[in-house]
């Protein structure tokens, strides 16, 4: 039996995460949902890894919940159907606040569906990158359940504004890649057998810059998006300068920029 998530370490810094259930388009079971759950406590303590592009084997990124399969772990075995019911939507759900922890930053190269489970994983991930193929769908509202699940609701506004948020919850229809880019979901749109090294290549993007202000980064801006004003924002921008400025990292790229040479920056 494949593993439901590969792990695959493709340039230096630069780590590929591939949903593995291509027969089903990368639909969330239990094995798939708990899988991408160790790769990312793994990958998360692991300094090596720089940057992680998440993918779907196959025709899909991921088509959200296996209807057929459940997502259901041994441990709500035996529970009331409210409990294991919260058990299994909380287990799915971790997966957004897992991803925004991380302090990698996640890059999502988005070939074929992603509805609903797997909408809210491009929308978690830090950058989005669309095969023409891709399409994106909030697909709760359609199966008879709220539109706002997995963070979605939360996600889907800050990234497209909340009037295009609202029909596309209340709708549930599908988006193509095209839409997608021009409502800002996505940051480009390229051949389907190009998402990956699309990916690839703002990774290396990435991984030139140094290894301290890209985590800074990635925590910063995602906080950002729930601190409630411009001056909280800046004080925290300014405290995270001053602790950035303290590794080496700015008077290495000053010293390389000098010498016309890239800089050498030392993991912290």
């Amino acid at each position: 039996m494949s593993d439901p998530v590969l792990v695959e370490p493709v340039r230096p810094g630069i780590v590929k995460l591939t949903l593995n259930r291509p027969e089903k388009l990368n639909a969330m079971n239990h094995a798939l949902v708990a899988g991408l759950h160790d790769a990312l406590d793994r990958l998360a303590d692991d300094r090596s890894c720089r940057v992680i592009v998440l993918t779907g084997a196959g025709r899909g990124f991921c088509a959200g919940l296996d209807l057929g399969e459940g997502a259901t772990p041994p441990a709500a075995a035996g529970l009331g159907r409210a409990q294991a019911g919260m058990t299994v939507q909380k287990l799915i759900a971790g997966l957004v606040p897992r991803m925004r922890s991380v302090p990698q930053p996640i890059i999502a190269a988005v070939n074929g569906a992603a509805s609903g489970g797997g909408l809210a994983l491009a929308l978690a991930s830090d950058v989005r990158i669309a095969a023409e193929s891709a399409r994106f769908n909030v697909a709760f509202v359609r199966v008879g359940l709220s539109g706002c699940d997995i963070g979605v609701s939360w996600l889907l506004p800050r990234l497209v504004g909340a009037s295009r948020a609202f029909e596309l919850l209340l709708t549930g229809r599908l988006i193509d890649a095209r839409e997608a880019d021009k409502i800002g979901l996505v940051t480009r749109v390229v051949p389907d057998d190009e998402v990956v090294e699309s990916a690839l290549e703002t990774a290396d993007l990435i991984v030139g810059n140094s290894p301290f202000g890209i985590r800074m980064t990635k925590e910063v801006m995602w906080s950002q998006l729930e601190i409630g004003s411009l001056q909280a924002g800046i004080d925290l921008e300014n405290r995270t300068q001053v602790l950035s400025s303290f590794t080496g990292d700015l008077t290495e790229a000053m010293a390389a920029f000098v010498e016309k040479r890239p800089p050498q920056f030392r993991d912290q």
